[in-house]
């Protein structure tokens, strides 16, 4: 699951969401993907703290990205 991108992750969260929001899952289906589900949102969670860290190493100046903060790895 670690390699899905954050699209992916997020589309199978909400047919996730929408499947047991129907009420038609038996419950041991309904845990195997509430437990699925909350892999996925913790995935989510993950890429996004990434990301968000990734854009705080940009140095801009005047709206214009002018480097990277030194020591960044920003390819991840």
């Amino acid at each position: 699951m670690a390699e899905e991108t954050f699209e992916e992750a997020m589309a199978q969260l909400e047919e996730i969401v929408r499947a047991l929001e129907s009420g038609q899952v038996k419950l041991n289906e309904a845990v195997a993907k509430y437990e699925k589900g909350c892999a996925l949102y913790a995935l989510c969670e993950k890429k996004l703290a990434d990301a968000k860290s990734r854009i705080d190493k940009l140095m801009v100046q005047d709206g214009q990205v002018v480097g990277v903060e030194e020591n960044a790895d920003i390819t991840k």
